[in-house]
């Protein structure tokens, strides 16, 4: 299995740290809003990772984090916090805000067929591990306190910062990359620690006692603490957008390695953009496309997952309803051929041979799927196809088994009405046709019109 480094800007051989077993940690939401699809397709590219490890026969744990504090707008030190101010706009709590939208993110999940992490851990349920840190950063002798109270990380002391941005920090100027604050001795430092004794965050509401005064973490500290808390100095692989490379990422390994003095993470993995009209999608600007939204047109959320799915991970991907909607279509008839299979029979050893090539090789989803849409179409015995396409859909996660053991449940009454609505299409009788779909839509059944025949579905 090959994975694609950011570190080394190569594909590498995997090789765990422990045999058998990978620690993996995901940057999670923070939560002041929903999630929007551009953000979801980070979390189906770290599903489809983790269920591609597993497939492998490796035992996978699995950490994410909730942001839920201390992210500012900016995404670097400066402006509000992004869940006081929602709290703010909304009136109420920011704990309201978090556990709200909280649960709203994994309702996302759960509508994608994304498995959650072994832990979940909440940046305001870890802040004694945050000061933990600063103080061991404090003790190596890469912190400073600046005019505001703030902790600051001095990042020339940290003498590969930036590698894995590929950052020249010799010409980087201040507000460039992050924005100007007098304080900083150098541009590229971050804070560890915001104090309320300055006027500027004086109001913050989340605030916590510290050896450095009452205050709140800075962002890129939750991560670090929380992924050493349950993965170790060292683990396998750290996930996120490559939004994350060239800030958030980059103070992650310099604020960890400082601390601890030795490597570590050994495999960085980023996903691209998801783009619309050659945009990326960002809640900063205002509107922009909610998991809701599409079911809300009728969109299965697994066409979204399908959608993903047709492009590779690193690779941009435009978005379009037009797009969508072939993706729904697409998704619709492989249920369908699916469903016309009968009972599962023996594996075929040569397609999930080829289909580990594809997915083994980077995680190449576009390939994986062309193998399960080449096995559709062989002349192997239906048995030993579904058999295999159920063996994929552990890595693809498009639940082709529940798809296919809901269609043999379907009563023999609406499986009549079925047949009477298409001999009514055929006929061209337009008005039977819409009557009878209402007519099967009454009992709880929906039906989406494939090249390859009716897909008859339950309504839940």
């Amino acid at each position: 299995m090959r994975l694609y480094n950011t570190l080394t800007r190569q594909k590498e051989e995997f090789v765990p740290i422990k045999p058998g077993h990978v620690d993996m940690y995901t940057c999670g939401p923070t939560v002041y809003n929903y999630a929007h699809i551009g953000n979801l397709r980070a979390y189906i590219f770290d599903d489809l990772l983790k269920k591609t490890l597993i497939y492998n026969d490796y035992r996978v744990k699995h950490v994410m984090n909730i942001t839920d504090v201390g992210h500012l707008t900016s995404d670097a030190d400066d402006g509000a916090d992004k869940i006081e101010k929602a709290a703010q706009e909304k009136k109420q709590t920011p704990q309201q805000i978090a556990e709200f939208y909280t649960q709203a993110f994994k309702k996302n999940l759960q509508d994608l067929n994304i498995a959650p992490p072994n832990i979940w851990c909440k940046a305001t349920g870890h802040i004694k591990d945050q000061i933990k840190l600063i103080k061991r950063l404090e003790k190596n002798g890469y912190t400073y306190v600046g005019a505001s109270g703030n902790v600051y990380f001095d990042t020339s002391k940290f003498s590969h910062y930036g590698e894995l941005a590929r950052l020249k920090i010799d010409n980087l100027q201040a507000g460039t990359r992050v924005e100007a604050d007098s304080n900083k001795k150098n541009p590229q430092d971050f804070v560890l620690w915001f104090s309320t004794t300055g006027s500027k965050f004086s109001g913050h509401i989340l605030k916590w006692p510290s050896p450095w005064g009452l205050g709140w973490p800075g962002w890129h500290i939750e991560c670090s603490a929380m992924s050493m808390r349950y993965l170790g100095e060292r683990f396998d692989i750290h996930c996120g957008g490559v939004d994350h490379i060239p800030i958030h990422h980059t103070n992650e390994i310099a604020q960890s390695e400082g601390a601890t003095g030795k490597k570590w993470v050994n495999y960085w993995l980023h996903n691209e953009f998801l783009l619309m009209d050659k945009e990326k999608m960002a809640k900063s600007a205002g509107e922009f496309i909610t998991l809701d939204i599409l079911i809300k047109k009728n969109i299965n959320p697994l066409a979204y997952r399908y959608l993903c799915l047709g492009a590779h991970y690193r690779s941009q991907l435009n978005f379009s309803w037009q797009s969508l909607t072939g993706a729904q279509n697409a998704l619709n008839n492989f249920y369908q051929a699916v469903t016309n299979l009968t009972k599962p029979a023996k594996l075929s050893l040569e397609y999930k041979e080829k289909f580990c090539q594809a997915i083994g090789d980077d995680l190449d989803s576009p390939r994986a799927i062309a193998v399960a849409w080449e096995l559709i179409k062989s002349d192997l015995d239906a048995g030993v196809k579904l058999t295999t396409l159920f063996d994929f859909d552990s890595v693809l996660g498009l639940n082709l088994k529940k798809i296919w053991q809901e269609a043999r449940k379907i009563p023999k009454t609406i499986t009549e009405l079925v047949k009477q609505r298409e001999m009514a299409r055929q006929n061209k009788n337009w008005q039977k046709s819409d009557q009878l779909r209402e007519q099967i839509k009454k009992q709880n059944y929906l039906i989406d019109d494939t090249p390859t025949g009716p897909l008859v579905k339950k309504i839940h």
